[in-house]
């Protein structure tokens, strides 16, 4: 086998071997599908069109899109140079004068520097992917907690209509008895003050829920002024995981840990390219000069061998890696990169197991309070309406009896109604602390 034979077959397999490791190392399909709980078929279609549709899922997408692009050009070689030499004063020789040389030269970095630019590069890039996983996590979880406080704003507004409904049947109660001379005008009065209250509170309402839709629709890309249909109240599930095998399941799953082992990855082998400064790099070239024949005397009557041929020369070169400490201080600043990655790493997993138990032990307190909302307090306030509403009938309690005890059922549904919306957005959170929905009853 020849020389040049042994270079393209070394060349070959370095480039069959790195095309192999590019296409082991690519990211998972662009736009995996999201594992997500949304019972509501609106919103699994508000989740999926603000992941399609909303700016800063594109702007992620993108910049992974450009971070792909680095690896083709970490790996190329330098760009040849052509050159062209005239001399000024040709030097005669014995075949003719020395005109002008042209010639190509081409530099290599020492060997495995350019598969090792392309590896930390690759790295480089898959950490943008998973970070663009995170992003579209993040809208994810944004739109459920705004469908989820939507849904609590509707049902605080059903609950304005029968309270607004109730006082007027209250109201009627009174004017009857104003009329008939068993109650006071004062009552007559307070009732319709309370009317008055659930009319600026059904506005303050409104607007929330002005606000909620209008970012709702934004992390859509649509106008916020588009209009969105009431949102009932989603039944409410149960976890059902151990607290232990949610940091497992965050540990596989959690974008940003994907995207900082990536990182780690990439600084391990970007000091072992900073190490490859310490070899040389070589220079090979090929050139043509121009000869011209021989025109003086002695040259005309008697042409030698050869007369003005064109001389083929060819160049190997080597650069000398002699500046030790700016190679030094390349391996530390790598070394320290890769330090920073780790407790980058450490942290984003400590703040994911803070998000973790936040979240359960939001959903174990709000799952005790719903129980003892739904089996003690509605049970037992609805109870003392009905006997307040009685005794108010038959001129016992006056109109401020009735009002309290109103208002009391009122402040424990709607509290109630808070409950089951907050249930849902911590499991919002939870889903987003470990990176993936979670198994539920």
């Amino acid at each position: 086998m020849t020389a040049r034979h042994a270079r393209r077959t070394v060349v070959s397999l370095a480039a069959a071997c790195l095309a192999s490791t590019l296409a082991t190392a690519q990211p998972s399909p662009l736009d995996t599908e999201l594992d997500f709980h949304a019972d509501d078929p609106a919103l699994r279609s508000y989740v999926l069109e603000a992941v399609a549709r909303n700016p800063r899922v594109l702007e992620a997408r993108a910049r992974f899109r450009a971070a792909q692009q680095r690896a083709p050009q970490a790996r190329a070689l330098p760009n040849p140079v052509l050159s062209f030499t005239q001399a000024l004063r040709s030097v005669e020789t014995r075949v003719g004068p020395q005109m002008n040389t042209v010639m190509l030269t081409q530099a290599f970095p020492w060997f495995g520097t350019l598969d090792l630019r392309g590896r930390v590069a690759l790295q480089q890039a898959a950490a943008q992917f998973h970070l663009y996983q995170a992003t579209r996590r993040d809208v994810v979880a944004e739109v459920k907690q705004a469908f989820y406080n939507l849904a609590y704003v509707d049902a605080a507004l059903g609950l304005a209509d029968e309270e607004a409904s109730l006082l007027e049947h209250y109201e009627a109660l009174a004017e009857i008895r104003y009329a008939t001379g068993q109650g006071l005008q004062q009552g007559v009065i307070k009732l319709q003050a309370e009317i008055t209250r659930v009319i600026n509170r059904r506005y303050l309402l409104n607007q929330q829920r002005l606000t909620l839709a209008a970012r709702l629709n934004t992390m859509r890309d649509r106008p916020a002024e588009d209009p969105i249909p009431v949102v009932p109240q989603a039944p409410l599930p149960t976890l059902a995981v151990e607290r232990e095998d949610l940091y497992r399941v965050g540990d596989q799953h959690r974008e940003e840990l994907r995207a900082a082992a990536a990182l780690i990855t990439g600084s391990e082998r970007a000091i072992a390219l900073a190490k490859k400064r310490y070899w040389p790099s070589f220079t090979a070239g090929a050139g043509v000069m121009n000869v011209g024949g021989r025109g003086d005397p002695a040259g005309r009557a008697l042409p030698p061998p050869d007369n003005g041929k064109n001389a083929v020369t060819v160049s190997l070169g080597i650069s000398l890696p002699i500046w030790r400490d700016t190679y030094r201080a390349g391996v530390e600043e790598a070394t320290r990169e890769l330090q920073a990655h780790r407790q980058h790493r450490a942290a984003t997993r400590n703040a994911m197991e803070l998000s973790v138990q936040d979240a359960v032990v939001r959903l174990d307190t709000l799952t005790h309070q719903m129980e003892l909302f739904d089996t003690v307090l509605i049970p037992q306030t609805e109870e003392a309406l009905l006997a307040t509403e009685a005794a108010y009938e038959t001129g016992q309690l006056g109109v401020l009896d009735l009002l309290d005890s109103e208002r009391m059922l009122l402040e424990i549904r709607l509290i109630r109604a808070r409950y089951a919306s907050d249930f849902l957005v911590a499991l919002t959170d939870l889903e987003r602390a470990v990176g993936t929905s979670v198994p539920l009853h």
